[in-house]
Parts: structure tokens; C-alpha cells; sequence
């Protein structure tokens, strides 16, 4: 997920129970639980009988792996994440290739974040596509078989910004989800504990519409793996609510959220079906509502927990997390980067987009709202303002 602009505390559950992979979300947020009622409170963790303990609140999601620091969805960017301390690795993203196998890239067109342009045999591959009503020019993971796939490499997406990324251009190979959950049972033997994965399902309808349903792919390779359970160690996401049901109805029981846009944006499976609401609809307390009947988290736009007053400073909360909490919801907005031009103005320090801003004091800003954790390509900044929120 991105955005060009991108918030209970509980100190750590179960922490014992942690090798039996046993997860799914923690208590809402202090802030909202202190004012809550008792009673309130009560009912708002019955809500989500059976959720997971082990894991912190607020909790840390290295969103691409670390990719503030290494090129996004490789194995380098993943294994930083986990060296860093994140407590769930986003790993998904997940679009198919021509042959039906799950990659893990930010999106279908593969043009910033591969090497696709310099190889010379896929020049006549470029075309242009419209994917979600957005025309785009480009190379597209569905028209490579994966063994094409794995003769590009992976580079920096926006090198503009994270210039110092580009020195891994090339390093890693487009990893597969099947790749990435072997990695993952690797790395939790070895640590004793499980890796915790969040997956997406991206442009799930223009998929399914292809040929190319994601659904069904993504529920027999977490099936093989044990990942299917209540108790398995991972989240699945998406931006279209229907993907979300359907995994369900396919009979993966663990935890859920749906990805909130901007605020003025249909899903895309609300346009492909007729629904005419928008995400602004989701956010009221009946959508929020609507879409506990389904899955147990959102994860909002930034703008959408804090919103950013018309000089692009930072306002005051929204009422969302409150109003989700109330639905029985745990809130996990994204993106939190370090560098000044993904934060709000007061926060940004000097002129340079690329340069760091004071971006630990928007960490905190936005934990203070008692969100239950967030997605950020700087984990090890993230865990450093979260570890204040979980002290008490």
C-alpha cells in the first residue's frame, strides 16, 4: 500500500505462549481504553473471542520488509525487518505471474521496482493497461511466466527519495509467496518463535476477471504451510472488502483486515459490482460496523487518524480509532517513513525530501492516539517510539 502522504497500550502478552504461534491481535489502544468504561472494555475484547495475545500492543509492521533501508519485497529488505525487531513482516503484496504463481511486488507493473527496461528480450512486453480505472504504460507481472520473473532483479522504487538504496540495485531476486513462506518457518525455528507475515491481496477483481483469481492461490499455499488457522501466525489484507469475504469463505480463519483509501475512493470491487459507496462510508460507524461482520481489523490512511490541517501541519485526531475500537476493530493505519516529504509540514527538518524529519516525534504523536500498531518502511524507529507506549 502507499500513499504520497503518509497512529491499549499492553505490554506484551503471552509472551511464553509465543513458540506455539498462537496470535492474532492484542487488547485496543490505552488511550481509548482509559476512557472507556469497565463494561466497555469488557465487550470490546469478547468481540474478539480467540484473538491472539502474543503479540505487543502497539505492534510494529516492517511494511515491505525494511524498505526505508533495502529495495522493498526482497529478502534482504525482510531479513532487516526481523533483525530489527518488527514484529510482523508485510511480505504480500501479492500478484500473480502469466503461469498462475504468487510474487510478492508493490504492484503488477514492475517497471520502478525491477529491472524489467534493461532487459532488451522483454522490450516488445511493454504495453499499457488500465488496472483499477488508473491507465498505466508499463511491464506487468501477468504477461511473465515466473521463470522470466526470476531473471530480473529487484532495485529501488523511488531512488529520488532513497538514493542510498540504490547501492542494492540488483542484489536479490523477486521472491515468491511460496519462497517467502519457507523463509518464514525457517526463520521461526531458528528464533524459536513464529515470523508473523500481513499479506495482501492486490487488484483482486481485475485478477479474478483475468483468470488469475488470488484468492483461491493464496488459501491452498497457506493450507500446505499450516498458516490457515485461527491461531496461525499471519493477518490477510486487502483494499476490496469481497477478497476479504472470500478468503473467509475459503475457510482461512485468521485474522483479517481491510485496507481503508483516501476517503472519496470506491473499492474497486463496489465499482466492479455496482456498490456505490466509498471509503468515506466505511469509515462512519455504521461501515465500521459492517466490516466486524467480517474481519477484525482496518488499516487506515494515515490522514484518516490524524488529519493535516489546510497547511499540511498536523491537526487533531479523528474519532476513528474510537469509533472502531467501539466496532471491535483493532486500527493499524500505514505509512510512517522517516524522510521529510512523507511527513507533515511541522515535522519535516531543512528542505531536502530525502533528508530525515523529526519523524520519531510523529511515531509518537500518532500512538498517542491509541492506535494498535502501524506500518512503517523504518521498523527500528517505529519500535523505538512504540516502546514507550508499551510500558504500561
Amino acid at each position: 500500500m502507499h500513499k504520497p502522504q503518509q497512529p491499549g497500550r499492553r505490554t506484551l502478552l503471552g509472551a511464553a505462549a509465543l513458540g506455539a504461534g498462537a496470535a492474532v491481535f492484542g487488547g485496543a489502544g490505552q488511550a481509548s481504553a482509559r476512557e472507556a468504561s469497565a463494561r466497555e472494555v469488557s465487550a470490546r475484547e469478547a468481540s474478539r473471542g480467540g484473538a491472539p495475545r502474543e503479540l505487543p500492543v502497539p505492534l510494529v509492521v516492517g511494511h515491505r520488509g525494511a524498505s526505508g533501508y533495502r529495495p522493498e519485497h526482497t529478502f534482504g529488505s525482510y531479513e532487516l525487518a526481523l533483525a530489527m525487531g518488527a514484529d510482523v513482516i508485510e511480505a504480500g503484496d501479492l500478484v500473480p505471474t502469466k503461469d498462475g504463481h504468487l510474487i510478492c511486488r508493490h504492484e503488477n507493473d514492475i517497471t520502478a521496482t525491477t529491472d524489467v527496461a534493461d532487459h532488451p528480450e522483454f522490450a516488445d512486453r511493454k504495453t499499457t493497461k488500465t488496472v483499477d480505472g488508473k491507465k498505466i504504460n508499463g511491464w506487468f507481472t501477468e504477461d511473465f511466466t515466473l521463470a522470466e520473473i526470476k531473471t530480473l532483479r529487484a532495485k529501488e522504487r523511488i531512488p529520488d527519495v532513497r538514493q542510498h538504496n540504490t547501492a542494492y540495485n540488483g542484489v536479490w531476486q523477486i521472491p515468491t509467496f511460496e519462497e517467502v513462506l519457507q523463509w518464514a518457518e525457517k526463520k521461526g525455528r531458528e528464533r524459536g518463535r513464529p515470523v508473523w507475515l500481513h499479506i495482501e491481496t492486490k487488484h483482486p477483481t481485475y485478477f479474478r476477471k483475468a483468470g488469475l483469481g488470488l484468492e483461491e492461490r493464496v488459501a491452498k499455499l497457506l493450507r500446505r504451510y499450516g498458516r490457515d488457522k485461527k491461531n496461525s501466525p499471519n493477518f490477510l489484507q486487502s483494499f476490496e472488502p469481497s477478497s476479504i469475504q472470500r478468503l473467509g469463505r475459503l475457510g482461512l480463519d485468521c485474522p483479517k483486515v481491510v485496507l481503508l483509501d483516501e476517503p472519496s475512493v470506491r473499492p474497486a470491487d463496489f465499482v466492479e459490482a455496482g456498490d456505490p459507496r466509498t471509503t468515506a462510508d466505511l469509515l462512519k460507524p455504521e461501515g465500521l460496523k459492517w466490516i466486524a461482520g467480517f474481519a477484525q481489523g482496518i488499516g487506515p490512511w494515515l490522514p484518516q487518524i490524524i488529519a493535516q490541517d489546510k497547511d499540511g501541519k498536523l491537526g487533531k485526531p479523528t474519532t476513528l480509532v474510537h469509533d472502531a475500537h467501539a466496532a471491535g476493530l483493532v486500527v493499524q493505519p500505514y505509512t510512517v517513513r522517516n524522510e521529510n516529504s512523507f511527513l507533515p509540514l511541522d515535522f519535516r527538518v531543512g528542505k531536502n525530501p530525502g533528508d530525515y524529519g523529526n519523524s520519531l516525534a510523529y511515531f509518537k504523536a500518532l500512538f498517542a492516539t491509541g492506535i494498535d500498531g502501524l506500518f512503517s518502511d523504518n521498523p527500528d524507529t517505529a519500535l523505538l517510539a512504540a516502546a514507550e507506549f508499551r510500558k504500561h
